[in-house]
């Protein structure tokens, strides 16, 4: 990654949120009714996702390009590791593997690394892609022209084969988000939940 992209990134985590960050809402559709087990956070962010499944007794591996994001993740269940995943993936076998807006305004070879994460999937573990399906007013971009493929096309994309992995959940789902400034609007998710097989 280039050092445009690692201060880009450094800079939209430079300031700790005012509050705790609550998880994403389709993180807990898709692992509340799991038994905790391992899991790896890619693009880890503020970690709200992270420490909430780290209270769930999972023991979480949480991943960032940013430094400022990874050097604040700590806790009894929580390992934090700085990674650029164009160039390195994190270790270890996984029961759940959660990428949530790994969306990125620089080069970022989306396939490999989820073709990556579902390979470090143990049997049965679950691979859950959530990007947004839409532009909110408080997103990073605003590019009306930006293509945000849909979790069919992206699920084609990886090009899994059906032996081994099967798509349990492919959607775009509406829901009312609160931005960090406290605007309100409704956004768009695609959904995309892999299962490992064998």
């Amino acid at each position: 990654m280039t050092a445009d992209a690692l201060l880009f990134w450094d800079e939209v985590h430079a300031t700790p949120p005012a509050a705790p960050q609550r998880p994403n809402v389709r993180l807990e559709e898709a692992a509340a009714a799991l038994p905790p087990g391992t899991a790896l956070d890619l693009g880890s962010g503020a970690g709200g996702d992270t420490r909430w499944l780290a209270a769930r007794s999972w023991r979480v591996t949480a991943t960032d390009v940013s430094a400022a994001a990874v050097g604040r993740l700590s806790g009894d269940r929580i390992t934090a590791v700085r990674h650029d995943l164009n160039a390195s993936f994190p270790a270890g076998e996984f029961d759940l593997i959660s990428a949530h807006y790994l969306q990125s305004p620089f080069d970022l070879d989306r396939t490999a690394i989820f073709r990556t994460a579902a390979r470090a999937l143990r049997p049965g573990g679950r691979l859950l892609i959530v990007d947004h399906g839409s532009i909110a007013p408080w997103s990073w971009n605003q590019d009306p022209t930006a293509r945000l493929p849909g979790p069919r096309e992206i699920a084609a994309e990886l090009a899994l084969d059906p032996a081994g992995w099967t798509v349990d959940r492919a959607d775009s789902p509406a829901r009312t988000a609160t931005g960090p400034d406290g605007r309100i609007a409704e956004v768009i998710d695609h959904v995309l939940l892999i299962r490992r097989t064998v």
